[in-house]
């Protein structure tokens, strides 16, 4: 997978940590960073958070009509590097207490967003034809992210050109390099927490599928859409 951690016994502590049988006073979201980057073997980085009040949502960022409130990393926050153990990540996340879990993309993965409706419709094409995935996740505002193998953001525009959907679907984005996505369980925005449609797996996160194996069934199902679905 590309991603080394420190033994076994990590590994299994990792793994009962997140069913709940060991707790050990471990802040659940330095147990979902040490999940990211031991188990999966992603970069984490730490992200501005939403904050509430008056009946709007801002930034923590401070930024007046920040863009991106609660999604966007911190500035000169450290990496969480792939590979970190639990004890690492812990340490990491003290020194950033409240941030949001960020996932960089373009080096593990790069990520087809599509609209949730449309993504989950193709969710269950894909199982049923049988086709590779990898993780597939859910927004709070109605989008789907399905990892794919990096560099196809890059070029998404080529593939459905040469699939023959040329601008067909303009519901359908790649992610690439520069760009992040929140993790589970984080909340995007202040909109509410983003949850998996299909979880990591030790296969599926560290060898994500070729986006071409994909685009056929989402640029398909999002086509078909209706309006504002």
């Amino acid at each position: 997978m590309g991603f080394t951690i420190g033994s076994i016994r990590e590994i299994r502590e990792l793994r009962e940590l997140r069913s709940g049988t060991r707790r050990r006073g471990r802040a659940p979201v330095c147990t979902a960073v040490a999940e990211y980057t031991g188990l999966w073997g992603w970069d984490v980085v730490p992200g501005a958070r939403a904050v509430r009040g008056g009946g709007r949502t801002t930034c923590s960022c401070r930024v007046p009509d920040c863009l991106l409130p609660g999604a966007h990393p911190l500035d000169d926050s450290p990496v969480v590097p792939a590979g970190a153990t639990l004890d690492e990540a812990t340490r990491a996340w003290g020194k950033v207490p409240g941030a949001t879990v960020l996932l960089p993309v373009g080096r593990a993965f790069d990520v087809i967003e599509v609209p949730e409706a449309a993504g989950r419709r193709a969710l269950v094409r894909m199982e049923r034809m049988g086709l590779p995935l990898g993780p597939v996740a859910v927004a709070p505002d109605h989008r789907a992210w399905f990892f794919v193998a990096p560099g196809a953001a890059a070029r998404l525009s080529e593939l459905l050109y040469r699939m023959g959907w040329d601008d067909c679907v303009p519901a359908l984005r790649g992610l690439g390099p520069g760009d992040h996505v929140t993790a589970p369980p984080c909340d995007l925005g202040g909109l509410g927490p983003v949850r998996w449609l299909r979880p990591p797996t030790l296969e599926g996160a560290g060898r994500p599928p070729h986006a071409r194996l994909l685009l056929g069934t989402l640029a398909y199902v999002c086509h078909r859409a209706p309006v504002g679905d």
